[in-house]
């Protein structure tokens, strides 16, 4: 059994094309949010309670975090462990930074730290979606997923270029892109003449980006990206060593 799942909610478009793709290789079940949790990143309820309403066949909208619906779906709606784990496909790209904001990538890492394989699937937005691209790609990545397995140690992070099948380059296997965003806050007033804020911010330029998951994107090449849990900066400990922190 394949868990599908998403953070644009349960009525998006991609979750559609990924739960079609998946059920080419078996049964699927669906547990989304009821409602759009865009960049959540892995944020969990833990202050109210869940609600799941069935959304047809093995299928549910839940009233919270994309990792919230994997919780549940793993933890109690579904009647056995799940082989695989797919999130998406995100309208929009997941590159660099954005992994740490992404509540697809929220989804997939929830299920990988349960123990199940999992892939986060993305597509930067566009002036239409490219359906025929995601299903070929999803398709591969999930057949090859079930076939050969994912490394233990990762999970899995593909941006698929929204572009004609026939116009995408390749797939490569990238690092995360490592530029960070910019900080731009725009103040505006409202009718009553209170501040408010819209926040947002560019991304900023990186050496060798042609190595990156933004460079392949750039380049109209799938991205695969490996991703661990382990955020230690390790090479850091001999520095914090000469600190004088243990008296």
């Amino acid at each position: 059994m394949i868990l599908v799942t998403n953070d644009d909610g349960i009525t998006a478009q991609g979750i559609r094309w990924l739960a079609e793709a998946a059920a080419q290789f078996g049964e699927t079940f669906i547990a989304a949010p009821d409602r759009e949790r865009s960049n959540i990143g892995m944020g969990i309820t833990l202050d109210q309670p869940l609600r799941a309403v069935p959304s047809g066949e093995n299928a549910y909208a839940i009233s919270g975090t994309p990792v919230d619906c994997v919780d549940l779906a793993i933890g109690e709606l579904m009647p056995r462990p799940p082989e695989l784990c797919v999130a998406g496909v995100n309208m929009g790209q997941n590159l660099g930074h954005d992994v740490h904001f992404s509540g697809t990538v929220g989804a997939a890492r929830k299920a990988w730290f349960l123990g199940v394989p999992s892939i986060a699937f993305s597509m930067p937005r566009g002036r239409k979606w490219r359906r025929e691209t995601a299903l070929h790609y999803v398709s591969i990545f999930i057949r090859e997923a079930l076939e050969r397995g994912l490394p233990k140690e990762a999970l899995l992070n593909v941006n698929i270029p929204n572009a004609p099948l026939q116009e995408v380059t390749g797939v490569r296997l990238t690092r995360l892109d490592p530029a960070p965003y910019d900080t731009h806050v725009e103040k505006r007033i409202d009718k009553f003449g209170g501040e408010y804020y819209w926040i947002g911010g560019k991304r900023l330029e990186a050496e060798g980006r042609d190595r990156t998951d933004y460079g392949a994107l750039a380049d109209n090449a799938v991205s695969v990206t490996p991703l661990g849990s382990d955020l230690t900066h390790h090479s850091s400990f001999e520095k914090l060593a000469e600190w004088r922190i243990d008296s």
